[in-house]
């Protein structure tokens, strides 16, 4: 797995980022110039516009609230299935 590195941005900063590139751009800058002005690698800047490219800050951060609560979601039903499992392993008749 490769390793992760540097500071976690919130999805407003990732749009503001996302933003102040696109203008760079805009201005006839380089995407390597983009980049190194914003502090992350290319690979990190296209992940970012494809996740969040378009959105307003009010939205990504959105976004990542609702990413955060399905994985909760998804952790409670596991574990909902995994209860289900063993109660059926206990007692095999009453199923």
């Amino acid at each position: 797995m490769a390793k992760r590195g540097g500071k976690r941005h919130s999805p407003e900063q990732i749009v503001q980022k996302l933003r102040d590139g696109d203008a760079m751009l805009n201005a006839g800058k380089t995407v390597a110039e983009v980049v190194q002005h914003l502090g992350v690698s290319e690979q990190t800047y296209y992940r970012w516009k494809n996740q969040y490219g378009g959105m307003k800050s009010e939205e990504a951060k959105r976004l990542k609230e609702l990413e955060v609560e399905n994985a909760r979601l998804k952790k409670l039903l596991a574990e909902a299935e995994l209860d289900k499992a063993m109660l059926k392993e206990i007692a095999p008749g009453n199923w």
